[in-house]
């Protein structure tokens, strides 16, 4: 655990011989077994789904039809292993385990958690924000007894039925239920008059929201926007919650509103996208324009998840399940979208902190010209994001402009500023989600009152939104 941890946070491990463990010790490895946890639940979420609905060339953790094991190990056992998803190096360990030339309790076990690593780092290529490249320690603690009829694995796929997984949003549901002790203990401390940190502002206002109050703002939001600009649209028909704008008797129709051309134009955030429900019907929604307007079929998800669909999140894992719910829209109208390489705009803000004189280094070597006002406190709004998240307000206006420098210029040799420079960028990015330049925001705050909030939050919203309820 200590060289886990190691790896992990940059530390070294304070384990004492006994592995008698500090305070610090204990907060840390309960950080790493949360973070492990919810990743391999994101995992098994993902590929359960993606079996169902055959966007796998092979059920990962699905049995086929009338067996029990998942039909990838069916068919290792066989000695069938897929040579496009599976290197030659991790295919000879499998079938050495399974053959019984490399010594083992429990061979399928094994061979099995190596078909999982393999195939987690194939679907990297296509969803690197689910499918990190998986190495060191998310591998050493992957969920053991895979293959029992208790494991989690078995759950999931007990959980996770055809039926359900006809539609994305039931990894949200599954997410909710996930964190639902978690957001149970938060609330328990209120009523102790413990505050609600940072880390659990995710748990505590989490809220998958329900699907008809879902329709009833996408279509009075991004419906209504395109109605208004195209009269004679039949969108209207798949509507059902959309409400028509009153015609006032004098003025006639509405004529104050925002001017839109073409539906690549249009662009739509969530600033607290959660698991994506309200960019996935949106989806729908522009899927349906997009085919009244004449565009090719083919390319239309690639379109909506480039121009059209924007999230913000501070909840790292439900921006990882937004982004992959929009790639399974996508995937679900293009059979071929896996090979486009296009990767859904969910931003997952992260703190960014710079150490004394950090800046001043790196702005010597880029120059100080560039580095206005607005942009040095830029660089600085993004100390807390995971507490003050999409209410922060960036004072930088050209974040393009100043990003296409930034990138411009060559840092490898300089291996210090490069870390710096990686966050300069990084907070830019997050700048750029933020800044106000969207035809539609859709919403369902987080919700959590002033009694709950802790006091950074509180003095916050007190100095940028004083009039905020």
């Amino acid at each position: 655990v200590a060289e886990i941890e190691k790896r992990i946070f940059g530390v070294s491990g304070k384990y004492t011989d006994n592995c008698t463990l500090t305070t610090d010790d204990s907060r840390r490895q309960a950080q790493l077994v949360e973070r492990v946890a919810y990743i391999w639940f994101n995992r098994f979420c993902a590929l359960r789904f993606m079996d169902v609905n055959r966007y796998t060339r092979i059920g990962v953790v699905s049995p086929a039809e009338g067996q029990f094991q998942p039909e990838i190990l069916a068919e290792a056992k066989m000695g069938h292993i897929d040579e496009g998803m599976v290197d030659e190096s991790a295919r000879q360990r499998i079938f050495a385990l399974l053959d019984g030339k490399t010594p083992s309790q429990d061979p399928q076990a094994e061979a099995y958690r190596l078909l999982v690593v393999a195939i987690c780092n194939y679907w990297h290529g296509s969803m690197p924000f689910m499918f990190e490249r998986i190495a060191d320690y998310t591998e050493l603690l992957m969920p053991d007894d895979l293959l029992s009829g208790k494991s989690i694995l078995a759950y999931t796929r007990e959980a996770m039925t055809p039926d359900v997984c006809e539609d994305v949003e039931v990894i949200g549901w599954l997410y909710q239920f996930y964190i639902s002790e978690k957001k149970d203990e938060v609330f328990e401390g209120l009523k102790k008059n413990k505050k609600i940190t940072p880390e659990n502002i995710p748990a505590a206002t989490q809220l998958f929201t329900p699907h008809w109050i879902v329709r009833y703002l996408v279509e009075n939001s991004l419906g209504r926007l395109w109605m208004l600009n195209r009269s004679d649209s039949r969108l209207v028909e798949q509507m059902d919650y959309y409400i028509k704008p009153p015609i006032d008797d004098k003025s006639g129709p509405e004529s104050d509103f925002l001017r839109i051309s073409s539906p690549e134009e249009i662009k739509i955030c969530d600033p607290a996208c959660g698991s994506g429900h309200m960019l996935t019907y949106a989806f729908d929604l522009l899927y349906a324009i997009y085919e009244e307007e004449g565009y090719e079929a083919a390319e239309i998800p690639s379109m909506i998840l480039k121009n059209n669909l924007f999230g913000v999140e501070i909840d790292e894992r439900a921006g990882e399940l937004a982004a992959f719910a929009l790639t399974m829209k996508a995937r679900a109208k293009q059979r071929r979208f896996f090979r486009k390489q296009v990767l859904p705009n969910i931003c997952v803000l992260e703190n960014i902190q710079f150490g004394e004189g950090e800046l001043k280094e790196y702005m010597n070597f880029i120059g100080r010209d560039l580095f206005t006002a607005p942009l040095q406190t830029t660089l600085r709004q993004f100390e807390e994001a995971d507490n003050f998240g999409s209410l922060i307000r960036p004072d930088i206006t050209d974040v393009e402009e100043t990003v296409r420098v930034l990138e411009s210029r060559d840092v490898s040799g300089k291996l210090f500023l490069k870390a710096t420079h990686d966050k300069v960028l990084q907070a830019l990015r997050q700048a750029d989600y933020l800044s106000p330049k969207y035809h539609v925001v859709i919403a369902n705050p987080p919700y959590m009152g002033g009694k709950g909030m802790n006091g950074r939050l509180k003095v916050f919203l007190q100095e940028y939104y004083l009039n905020y309820k």
